[in-house]
């Protein structure tokens, strides 16, 4: 059986397709054998109210996106555009492949695998803002 295996923690939530997914009291797997389906757990979500940074921002776009709220044929200029802000401040190289990853992710349609991306961003984001204040 091939597709992608989900382990949810007690009571832990989903959402899967635009439908949040509850877990019962015990530790379950779930196997998504749909290819292509639009997974975020809860847990990791970003609030809109927080997403007050610019890697939080592009987080949080995608994030609709995989919730149903806004279509990615529609987003993914404003994704691109966000991305390609980022690279004018992430100059590492390894910042810099983050960055092509969640681009082609976001050009393949892929948005699960360009949020899985910029999350990764986020700390060395805080980091920045970290170092800028006195």
């Amino acid at each position: 059986m091939t597709g992608l295996v989900i382990k949810l923690a007690p009571n832990e939530r989903m959402l899967i397709n635009g439908a949040v997914i509850e877990n019962g009291d015990r530790r379950t797997r779930i196997s998504i054998l749909t290819p292509n389906a639009n997974l975020l757990r809860l847990r990791d979500a970003i609030h809109p109210d927080d997403a007050d940074t610019p890697v939080k921002r592009m987080c949080c776009l995608a994030q609709m996106v995989l919730a149903g709220d806004a279509d990615v044929a529609e987003t993914r200029q404003s994704l691109i555009r966000g991305i390609e802000q980022l690279s004018q401040v992430f100059s590492d190289e390894d910042s810099r492949r983050i960055l092509d990853m969640a681009s082609r992710a976001v050009l393949a349609d892929e948005v699960y695998q360009a949020l899985r991306s910029l999350r990764t961003l986020l700390p060395r984001e805080e980091r920045l803002f970290a170092v800028q204040r006195p």
